[in-house]
């Protein structure tokens, strides 16, 4: 009979092999690109036979999508009062990108100008999970929702990669105070 004991160590195990493959493939597709990251590359950084990739993933692009792969739990803004409803946009997303998903995003909008499927996975992102909260929010026309996204898209360049100082030494209250009102007027428009 097999040991109990030897199922639940695999799984473990599994479960530690694919978060070493995805945090080493962040790393390397941030520094590197998707051209430029190869398999070996990855599994290597993370100490692990090439062909647990695949196995794990199928294929580099596999690797590259779960590494990726963000949802952004986003709330119900419809319970925000109207009146705070900018600033707490602005805090949410500033959580967002600066927690547990943080990595990804950065990775993705790093790699967006450059890589199309890094600007197709932040466009399906927009579409199933940002547009539909803003929306519901109360923007009051299409372009309100794109408007709002690039605000937050290029707040987010400015602080997350191209680290600009003025930018990055900002606290989360200030970065609030200066891109909240922006967004109020873009919600107050109805």
């Amino acid at each position: 009979m097999p040991d109990p004991t030897t199922r639940g160590d695999t799984a473990r195990n599994a479960e530690r092999t694919r978060a070493a493959l995805m945090s080493a493939a962040r790393r390397r597709f941030a520094s590197e690109g998707f051209a430029a990251t190869t398999v070996r590359a990855v599994a290597g950084d993370a100490g692990v036979d090439p062909a647990l990739v695949m196995r794990y993933f199928g294929s580099k692009r596999g690797l590259y999508e779960a590494a990726t792969s963000v949802d952004l739990h986003l709330p119900d803004f419809t319970e925000v009062h109207r009146r705070r409803l900018g600033a707490v946009i602005v805090e949410t997303f500033l959580d967002r990108w600066e927690g547990p998903h943080g990595e990804s995003l950065q990775l993705l909008l790093a790699s967006a100008a450059t890589e199309p499927a890094a600007a197709e996975q932040m466009q399906t992102i927009f579409a199933a999970q940002v547009r539909p909260a803003v929306d519901a929010a109360g923007a009051d026309s299409d372009v309100s929702v794109e408007v709002i996204a690039s605000t937050l898209i290029g707040m987010a360049m400015m602080r997350y990669v191209l680290r600009v100082p003025s930018i990055v030494d900002l606290t989360p209250a200030q970065v609030v105070s200066m891109y909240g009102p922006a967004l109020q007027r873009l919600l107050a428009r109805r």
